[in-house]
């Protein structure tokens, strides 16, 4: 079996550690042959190597690791590129959250004028740019994004790559099905072959089918709205901020019962109501900087005080790290797996326009998505989507076109914006707040 070059993209995240244990767990079905660390942020990649050295040395006898800031040596002969990069780091999420709750509207990561419109615009250059050295150096490797707004992103990397080699994806709709397989007393979220339509944070299960055939959505449904959702086992979707997203999941279950929703469908469904329980102060990057941040700094000063008896600490089951992998063996070694992605639409939907970037289930090969077909679906659901969809695509215009006028626009027609006043004033903050991250924005003149 060929070993992989594998390349993490964004290395001092405090993800990496649970990207690179499923990489090291994972290793007779995705056998590496080198690991390379790449990040901007020296200080913040070397202290996850730090963290991770012991762990990998023991895990994988003579693999050659090595982190580095360098694009020719981080893409030179990769097979793999794992992108989950934070244009502006936690600084630049805690405005994209402040900025919308100041005017009493929905601030959150990739939701709202905040986490698509600020944050998307803000990272498609970081991404393009990683994309172009990638296949500068290695033009024949696999792009596997990650990096957030996973479907802003996607359109952009679609416009400027046609995506050729190029798969976003997100972990939140396997930590779903992590979710529902654990509250079926199945195994784990492989256990479900799922249906679902939607964008990326934007879409619905309409089956859940075990390996018998028998499709558990009915049953799961009625568990639900009988004993409320229970939270998945993976550390990330389960700490006390995440609880309150899935105690509003059994409400949007209760008014909307067709299909079970993707949990983001809050922020544009009860836009309001979840304002008022947000705290403009306090927001989930601040939640972040005092809890994941805070982890690894205090493992770091660990591995300092005493290196050599130091021992890296197992991470607890992540949908993130082993969802990639699992998506990367598939496509390395042809195997078909069939997952939800993000794609070109090209009739996936065939009511939708075939150019939106759409998150569907597909057989992965190696030569790419294979997309899943659905029937049509109903005007609500494609009424959202349209919505959304406009949204993004207006986003990415204003990035491509430095157009004030499509980013306003891309925030007014936003579900979570309230007025077009509001729009303006959240728009002329977000210029302010992302200076030099941003293009430079015109007014057309008629």
């Amino acid at each position: 079996m060929k070993k992989n070059t594998v390349v993490i993209v964004g290395a001092g995240s405090t993800h990496t550690p649970g990207i690179i244990q499923s990489l090291l767990q994972k290793k007779e079905e995705f056998p590496l042959k080198k690991l390379i660390l790449f990040d901007i942020d020296e200080e913040r990649m070397n202290m996850v190597k730090s963290i991770m050295t012991q762990f990998i040395e023991e895990a994988y006898e003579n693999l050659e690791v090595i982190s580095t800031s360098d694009y020719k040596e981080a893409f030179t002969d990769v097979d793999f590129v794992f992108a989950q990069i934070r244009q502006g780091g936690l600084k630049m999420r805690s405005c994209d959250e402040k900025i919308p709750l100041k005017y009493g509207v929905v601030g959150q990561e990739t939701c709202g004028p905040g986490g698509s419109i600020s944050y998307g615009i803000r990272s498609i250059p970081a991404v393009i740019e990683i994309i172009r050295q990638a296949k500068k150096y290695s033009p024949n490797c696999w792009i596997l994004n990650y990096s957030n707004p996973a479907a802003v992103v996607a359109e952009a990397t679609r416009r400027e790559f046609g995506n050729e080699r190029i798969l976003n994806i997100c972990d939140m709709p396997v930590a779903i099905l992590l979710s529902y397989s654990k509250m079926l007393g199945l195994k784990d979220w492989t256990e479900l072959d799922p249906e679902y339509f939607g964008l990326n944070h934007f879409g619905w299960f309409t089956a859940l089918y075990d390996k018998t055939g028998k499709d558990r959505l009915p049953e799961l449904r009625k568990l639900i709205l009988e004993n409320g959702m229970t939270a998945c086992s993976d550390k990330h979707h389960k700490d006390k901020d995440w609880q309150k997203t899935w105690k509003q999941y059994a409400e949007i279950i209760k008014d909307y019962p067709e299909y079970l929703p993707n949990s983001y469908l809050q922020y544009y469904l009860y836009s309001s109501d979840v304002v008022k329980k947000m705290d403009p102060s306090y927001t989930r990057a601040d939640m972040v900087i005092n809890g994941r941040e805070k982890e690894m700094i205090e493992e770091y000063q660990k591995y300092l005080a005493n290196p050599s008896e130091y021992k890296s600490p197992i991470q607890e089951f992540t949908v993130f790290g082993d969802f990639i992998v699992d998506a990367a063996a598939s496509i390395a070694y042809n195997k078909g797996y069939r997952y939800l992605v993000i794609v070109e639409n090209n009739g996936a939907i065939p009511n939708l326009p075939s150019d939106v970037m759409v998150e569907v289930p597909a057989y992965l090969r190696s030569w790419g998505p294979e997309a899943i077909s659905r029937k049509p679906i109903s005007t609500f659901y494609k009424g959202l989507i349209e919505n959304q969809a406009a949204s993004e695509k207006l986003a990415v215009d204003a990035y491509f076109e430095n157009s004030y006028d499509k980013a306003l626009q891309a925030i007014a027609i936003n579900k979570t914006i309230p007025s077009t006043n509001i729009a303006k004033a959240i728009l002329d903050d977000f210029i302010e707040a992302n200076g030099e991250y941003w293009p430079r924005l015109e007014k057309k003149s008629y």
